[in-house]
Formats: C-alpha cells, structure tokens, sequence
C-alpha cells in the first residue's frame, strides 16, 4: 500500500459480510481519522465458491475454507490489503504468508429460532420440518428433538428468512450476531441458551487476514483488537485444531471471560444428535490455547474409531 493507493478490503458481497466490511471500515476511520477522506478506503467484494454452491450443503462441498479461499487469493495478489472474515468460517490452518492479525469486538454468540407459528423448539409438533444446513445445528436440533425433520436450507440469512416464510420449512435457526448487525432481530421468536444450542466456535467474532509481512496495514487495524474476544476465540480455535474439526463434524464450543478468568464448554456430536461427547475447562486468560488443546485432547480419546465415517 502507497500514499496513493486506498486502503483495499476485501469481502463477500452478501449483505452480512458488507456489514461486518462496512464495520471494520468505520472502526478504521474511527481509529484513524485522515482514513475518513474520499477514496482512502475501497471495498472490494469477491465471490467466494461457498457463495456459489447453493445446491448442497457445506459438508458436502468441502467444508472449511469455501467463504475463504478468493479472499486470500485477493490478498496475496494485491488486489485487496486486508480481508474481513466471520470467523467461524475461517480454517484453523491458513496460508503461509497471512495471519488473522486483528479481531473486532465478538457480538451475542447465540443462536436464534424462528418458526412460522411462534412456537419454540421444544413446541413444535412431531414431524415439524427445521431448515438448516449447518451439521452443529442439525445435530442439537436432533438430540433434543429427535422426531422432527432437518431439511439442508442454504442462501444468506434473506434468503433463508423467506423460505421459511414461504412456507418450505416450519422453523429455522440463524446465528443472532448475524440478526443484529443487519438489524433483523424483531423477527425472532426466541433465542436460545447454550445450555439448549451450543454456539459455533467463534461464532460471532469478526477477524481481520492480512499479509504477515505487511506491516503497514497491521499498524492500522491494531487499534481495532478486542483482547477478550481474542482470548475467547483463540481458547475456542485451539480445540477445533485438535480436533482437527470442519464443517463435516458437529462441534459446538463457547469460550467465556469473566476478567481474567476462562471457560470454555465444549460438545462434539454424531451428526443424527444420538451420540454427544463433553468436555469443559477452567483456566485463566493467558492458559487460552492450552485449555482448548486440552479439551480436544480429550473429546477425541473418547470417539470411536468409525465416528468420522458414520452418523
């Protein structure tokens, strides 16, 4: 990046992820003022192949890294400087030469449930149909409901709102953190506590990739790093790296801080919801990495042998 040239972010063009693009600008600005002025900052929106795949469900694509993949590209080719991610999507594994350098203040990690009749998920009527097509809903939905039917819907979080209004499925589930940057939480019937849907790891959390060796570009978005939500995410991450997790597996896992104290739940799943593994952790802040390490350490001493090959 030169005195001439704006500062480039790099996005998805759905109307989440210019949000969460349009966010990062505006804390950018915020941090730095001269950024405010006409073309310092440009968005540049990319089209990611899980933006494309619309006709199956991410496990089937080939999970992790399909949000991910043309961002990156765009970053180590120059055409953007830094890219805005919803971190759940992220791999634990990025890219020789980019790191996630900063992460934004992390919105409500929980789940929110609406259905078309205003009943809660323990309401519904046996049979009653649940659009999603994350496996860790689909699994929780099933331990706790084992008599209703998971129909894989896809599409951003428009999308899926109006085919539940159009009546293709009875109820759906879409992350809250999601709702309330497009201000779309009125629409909720209710959300839903840990204890009954245990949240994606690192749902909610906004990271920032860069180059590692720009240091110009990390110098701008170091204001921006919420040291609780890299706690939080970094415990959370850990364990999906020993799990060696994706979006093939249900694995659910909410790290929380209450000043420098940790915890961290952990629930990994068949993908029918009929068999469930938990861990749980207590630690300090600075104990992150290792506590999630250890959690997944643990869950997968448990699991069979056939548990990634069977339901």
């Amino acid at each position: 990046m030169t005195t001439t040239q704006p500062l480039r972010i790099g996005t998805r063009g759905s109307p989440l992820a210019l949000a969460q693009a349009h966010e990062t600008r505006d804390r950018l600005i915020a941090a730095h003022p001269h950024l405010a002025a006409p073309g310092a900052i440009e968005i540049v929106i990319l089209k990611t192949t899980g933006d494309r795949i619309q006709d199956r469900t991410l496990a089937e694509a080939g999970g992790k890294g399909l949000f991910t993949k043309e961002l990156e590209e765009a970053l180590f080719d120059g055409r953007a400087d830094l890219a805005v991610h919803s971190m759940k999507d992220v791999p634990t594994q990025l890219p020789d030469g980019l790191e996630i350098a900063t992460l934004l203040p992390r919105e409500d990690p929980r789940d929110a449930f609406f259905s078309r009749t205003g009943c809660a998920l323990a309401d519904l009527p046996p049979g009653a149909v649940v659009g999603t097509a994350g496996l860790r809903r689909q699994a929780q939905v099933l331990e706790l409901r084992p008599d209703l039917t998971i129909f894989p819907l896809r599409g951003n979080v428009q999308t899926r709102l109006s085919k539940l209004d159009a009546g293709e499925v009875d109820a759906t589930l879409l992350a809250l953190a999601g709702l309330r940057r497009l201000g779309l939480t009125d629409r909720i019937t209710t959300i839903l506590e840990p204890d009954t849907m245990l949240p994606a790891v690192a749902q909610g959390a906004i990271g920032i990739e860069i180059r590692s060796a720009d240091d110009a570009t990390r110098a701008l978005i170091a204001p921006l790093n919420c040291a609780a939500t890299a706690t939080r995410v970094t415990a959370e991450r850990a364990l999906l790296a020993a799990l060696d997790g994706s979006c093939r597996t249900p694995i659910a896992a909410l790290a929380t801080l209450d000043g420098e104290a940790l915890s961290l739940r952990v629930k990994v799943l068949s993908n029918d919801g009929r068999r469930v593994f938990h861990a749980a952790r207590s630690g300090t802040a600075g104990d992150a990495a290792t506590m999630g390490a250890d959690a997944g350490a643990e869950i997968k001493a448990q699991l069979p042998a056939d548990f990634f090959t069977t339901p």
